[in-house]
């Protein structure tokens, strides 16, 4: 399968371009020349059927005429070597956990998926030398695709995150991990990375010099496999009965993760609807309401792995849909919530139910009690463990959460990172002396 820019200047691409050059020259966002849909048959029957055995059926549809059947195989299988479950919050709203994977956060299955998939073509082909990924982060990034590429031969990671704008244990996890592992603490915001990764593509005396591609949801390799989760939720509330008038809410923030569910259903994936819960960096809820997209400094926030103020999955929702405002309101709806919302929303469910939200969780919880309608079932996404953000959440619950031992042995680690200002040329002259 071919791939084109989101831009429509860059030549088609092949997935395995695609993947291994990340972002179109024309600065463009890869998309796939179609997008499949399965057959009523594996619907009817996706109840019965186990996380890995729907995953590979999809990433079949994705990537099958690329990637040969049991190496696809083998890469989804063992991508997901855990499970997602769907937990009931209230008796119309279920959480879909997605912090079971390595580093306790939804990105681990991108991150994985790409390692596996990247690793899969340099073989392939033979290619020599080391290919150079970099990652911007505003959280759980990081730490999943450091942790995904963690000792993947002929792989390189930087990765790029903003000083003192992660929680102290989302440091951990990306800047404790040494080999081919290089942490980059700059001083600004998320935002500020993201241009840095975006320059280095499009600086041809880099591009000269080392291999380099993108590990952030820009990429298709690493956006595409988040899709997994929306069908296996579907087919555990098809399982529990509940399927039916099924709403999504995807706290956002890079957009990457909503747009995998959105290429979901237009696969056929039978979600009635869906929502971007947003924190108070609300572009798209802007967008939403007004029509006009503007980008805006980001806020940093509470829930700060979604402190994006000009999120580049927007493009590919934009060009999915044909820019046409109409269609995209008719399919997806918004929320934002600032910083007092989501502490009072995170107290509110604790006191109610007992379930523990993380700041982001309590967005996207918030939103399915503000816009769920009679009748209709809500299930969010619950990205990340709360233990990721403990000092945030003990303070606002007033509780003692338990840190998983996963996460205990990152803190161990010792911190190794380079000081890096946002200028370009201090990233770029970094990179050359590598």
């Amino acid at each position: 399968m071919l791939y084109y820019s989101t831009n429509k200047k860059a030549e088609k691409a092949t997935l395995e371009k695609a993947v291994v050059k990340g972002l179109a020259e024309d600065k463009g966002l890869y998309m796939p020349e179609k997008i499949k849909t399965l057959p009523k048959e594996f619907f009817d029957k996706i109840e019965t059927m186990s996380f890995q055995e729907i995953a590979y059926i999809v990433a079949d549809a994705f990537f099958g005429e690329d990637v040969e059947a049991e190496a696809l195989k083998k890469i989804v299988y063992d991508t997901l070597a855990f499970d997602c479950p769907v937990v009931p919050v209230t008796e119309n709203i279920y959480s879909l956990e997605l912090f079971h994977g390595p580093t306790l956060a939804f990105k681990d299955v991108g991150a994985r998926f790409m390692a596996r998939l990247l690793q899969y073509f340099l073989k392939k082909e033979g290619q020599n030398g080391k290919v150079n990924v970099l990652v911007a982060t505003s959280g759980d990034t990081g730490s999943a695709v450091a942790n995904g590429f963690l000792g993947v031969e002929g792989i390189h990671v930087y990765v790029l995150y903003p000083k003192g704008k992660v929680s102290p244990i989302q440091e951990c996890q990306f800047t404790t991990l040494g080999k081919n592992i290089t942490a980059i603490e700059v001083d600004g915001v998320f935002d500020d990375c993201q241009a840095l990764v975006k320059a280095a593509f499009m600086d041809e005396e880099l591009n000269k010099h080392m291999k380099l591609t993108s590990a952030n949801s820009i990429n298709v390799a690493r956006f595409l496999p988040q899709s997994f989760y929306y069908f296996n939720a579907y087919a555990r509330m098809k399982e529990a009965g509940k399927a039916d008038n099924l709403v999504m809410c995807v706290p956002s923030g890079n957009f990457g993760n909503i747009c995998s569910a959105l290429f979901g259903h237009r696969m056929g994936l039978p979600i009635k609807r869906f929502i971007a819960a947003n924190n108070a960096n609300d572009i798209f809820y802007n967008y939403l309401k007004t029509g006009e997209y503007k980008p805006q400094p980001s806020k940093a926030t509470l829930a700060n792995a979604m402190d994006v103020g000009d999120p580049s999955n927007f493009a590919r929702i934009y060009n999915l849909y044909n820019g046409e405002h109409k269609t995209i309101t008719s399919l997806i709806d918004g929320e934002t919530y600032k910083d007092e919302a989501i502490m009072k929303t995170m107290r509110e469910c604790y006191a109610e139910t007992g379930y523990v939200l993380d700041p982001h969780g309590a967005c996207g919880y918030q939103a399915l009690k503000d816009l769920l309608k009679e009748g209709e079932t809500g299930v969010f996404c619950e990205t990340a463990h709360p233990a990721k953000f403990k000092e945030k959440v003990d303070a606002i619950l007033s509780t003692d959460i338990e840190i998983p031992q996963r996460l205990q042995e990152f803190m161990k680690g010792t911190k190794q990172s380079v000081e890096m200002s946002k200028e370009f040329g201090d990233f770029k002259s970094f990179l050359l002396s590598r």
